[in-house]
C-alpha cells in the first residue's frame, strides 16, 4: 500500500506540472529520489519519462475535437497545412539531439542539482521576460495559430532543445520562445500543448523502446498506474493553465522556479 501511495505521488506530481512553466522531469527527478519507489534497478529514468505518456493522452483528450477538425481539413486547407508543418519544424531539433545524445544527457544531467539550477535560471527568464514591454504589449489577443510562422516555429523548436536538461521545462522554453518571437501568451502556450503530443508521445515511445532490456515484469505496474494519475491530472491543469494565461503574468511560475530551485 505505501508502494503504491508513492507512485500516486508522482503520477500527481507529473500531471499537474506537465504543461505549467516549472519542469515536470525536473519535479519527477526530486520526487522519485526522494520517495524511492520500489522499482528495478535502471527502470527509474525510464518511469520518469514514461508516465508523461498519461499527459500526452490527456492533451489529446481535450483537443480531440479540434485534432480531428485539424485533421479532416489538412488535405485542402493552407492555413492547417501550415500550422502542421510549424509543429513538425519544432520538433526537429529537440528529437534529433535527444536520439543522439540520449544515453549522455541521462548521464549528466538526471540529478538534483541540476534540476536546482535550472529550475532557478529559468525562474529568472520567464519574470525577465514578462516585463519587456513589447512582450506586454501584446500578452493577450486569443489564440491565432496564423501567428506560427516557420520562422517563429524553428526559433521555439531550437529553445526546446534546452528542455532536454531537467528543470529547464518543455512547456516554458516553447512559451517563452513564441512569447520572445513575437506570439502572444495564449498563443504560444496553446502551441505549447500541441507540441507535447508529438515530442512527449515520440519520447516516451522511443524510451521504452531502448529500456525494454532494463525493466523487469513488475515495474509495469507501477508504470501503468503512474501514467493514468498523471493523464488525469494533467488534463484538469490543460483546462485550468488555458483559463489562466488569458489575463495574468508567468511572474508567479517564475518565483515559484526560484523559490523550488
Amino acid at each position: 500500500m505505501l508502494e503504491l501511495l508513492r507512485i500516486l505521488v508522482i503520477g500527481l506530481i507529473e500531471g499537474v506540472t506537465e504543461f505549467l512553466p516549472i519542469s515536470s522531469t525536473g519535479h519527477l527527478i526530486v520526487a522519485v529520489s526522494i520517495l524511492q519507489p520500489a522499482l528495478s534497478a535502471g527502470a527509474r529514468d525510464t518511469f520518469e519519462i514514461f508516465i508523461q505518456f498519461g499527459a500526452v493522452v490527456a492533451v489529446v483528450a481535450y483537443f480531440w475535437r479540434d485534432l480531428v477538425a485539424k485533421a479532416r481539413a489538412l488535405p485542402h486547407d493552407r492555413g492547417t497545412q501550415r500550422f502542421v508543418l510549424a509543429l513538425a519544424v519544432a520538433c526537429v531539433p529537440a528529437a534529433a539531439i535527444g536520439f543522439v545524445f540520449r544515453d549522455a544527457i541521462k548521464a549528466t544531467f538526471f540529478n538534483p542539482l541540476t534540476v536546482a539550477i535550472t529550475l532557478i535560471a529559468g525562474g529568472v527568464v520567464l519574470i525577465a521576460i514578462e516585463r519587456v514591454p513589447a512582450i506586454r504589449a501584446r500578452a493577450s489577443g486569443g489564440v491565432d495559430f496564423s501567428q506560427v510562422s516557420l520562422r517563429r516555429a524553428i526559433g521555439i523548436g531550437v529553445l526546446q532543445t534546452l528542455a532536454l536538461i531537467p528543470g529547464v521545462s518543455r512547456s516554458a522554453a516553447a512559451i517563452v520562445g513564441g512569447m520572445a518571437g513575437g506570439l502572444n501568451r495564449e498563443t504560444a502556450t496553446a502551441f505549447s500543448f500541441y507540441l507535447a503530443i508529438p515530442i512527449l508521445g515520440g519520447a516516451t515511445l522511443l524510451e521504452l523502446v531502448l529500456s525494454l532490456d532494463a525493466l523487469a515484469p513488475s515495474d509495469m505496474p507501477y508504470f501503468l498506474l503512474g501514467a493514468l494519475v498523471s493523464g488525469i491530472v494533467a488534463w484538469v491543469s490543460i483546462r485550468w493553465l488555458l483559463r489562466y494565461v488569458s489575463t495574468p503574468t508567468f511572474i508567479p511560475f517564475g518565483i515559484y522556479r526560484i523559490l523550488a530551485g
